[in-house]
């Protein structure tokens, strides 16, 4: 190639460049048909009575951030809105009973989204129990059974871990940190930082945004409409309240067989009872287990 057309060609190019920028935006992409609103606080924020200082900017952006990411999260937030009817009664219940604030429900979601997940760190359930944690609880475990997947016993497991750690740290909003990060690991901060109050720590990203997260889910949940979620009540999941709870204190030997029995599934016996780990269950001491087995 020579060098007039190497020339030409540069030209060219340089006009080309020109032109592109030179267009106007509007005319290459038609705006997009949607309106995003930022989230506005105007009123005084609590959790579990305690009031939550938002005329602190540091404070007030740190909800705004999590108000604003969740109520964005459109496919999560639905599902918990959908999922709450399955479990918040049930938790609503035990922590009345429990002496333990009804906002802390909400950390059923900051903690599993409603799953029975397991955590990196060997957490589990709903609650997200370690496995010391439930023992401490008398949260049976072992190859064959893991209380941690059981919804009501981790659900009053969770209930008197909370009291005690607002026993511990004085209020519901330390308790809340703690649960996340852990009563050592928060005691230690407390000290090394000389702070007594959560909102002026410097934790770690997670406990930084945990208690914030739990309000979102609560502001969003109790007036869905506000951040643009309408559903109707055929929306919500049906609790698994047409159940019938079989006493067993003899050894299982095949699960399945058991299942059919009852005619049930193999699937739907471990999606009523999930804190059933195998294909069987020993049962050498003749311990009473309920097996909810659905109508």
């Amino acid at each position: 190639m020579n060098h007039k057309s190497i020339w030409i060609l540069t030209l060219i190019s340089l006009t080309l460049m020109f032109l592109a920028y030179s267009i106007p935006f509007d005319s290459i992409f038609d705006p997009l048909p949607q309106k995003i609103h930022p989230v506005k606080i105007n009123s005084k924020v609590q959790f579990a009575g305690e009031e939550i200082p938002t005329d602190y900017f540091d404070v007030l952006e740190r909800l705004e951030r999590e108000l604003l990411l969740n109520s964005y999260h459109h496919s999560s937030m639905i599902l918990h809105i959908k999922m709450s009817s399955r479990y918040f009664p049930t938790i609503e219940k035990i922590f009345a009973q429990e002496g333990v604030p009804e906002d802390f429900k909400y950390l059923a979601i900051a903690e599993s989204s409603f799953r029975y997940a397991t955590s990196p760190a060997g957490a589990r359930g709903i609650w997200q129990f370690r496995e010391a944690s439930a023992s401490e609880y008398q949260l049976e475990i072992n190859e064959f059974v893991d209380e941690r997947n059981h919804f009501e016993k981790s659900t009053y497991a969770a209930a008197s871990y909370l009291k005690k750690l607002k026993l511990k740290f004085g209020s519901w909003v330390l308790a809340a940190a703690a649960y996340n990060m852990g009563p050592t690991a928060l005691q230690r901060s407390i000290d090394e930082q000389k702070e007594s109050s959560f909102f002026d720590m410097n934790l770690g990203e997670e406990t930084n945004r945990y208690l914030f997260r739990i309000i979102a889910f609560r502001e969003i949940m109790e007036q869905p409409e506000k951040f643009g979620y309408y559903l109707s009540h055929d929306d919500y999941y049906k609790p698994f309240n047409s159940v019938e709870k079989i006493s067993v204190d003899t050894s299982i030997s095949n699960l399945a067989d058991f299942a059919h029995n009852y005619n049930i599934t193999y699937r739907q016996l471990k999606l009523y009872n999930p804190w059933l780990m195998k294909t069987s269950l020993p049962n050498k001491n003749k311990k009473s287990y309920e097996i909810v087995i659905p109508k």
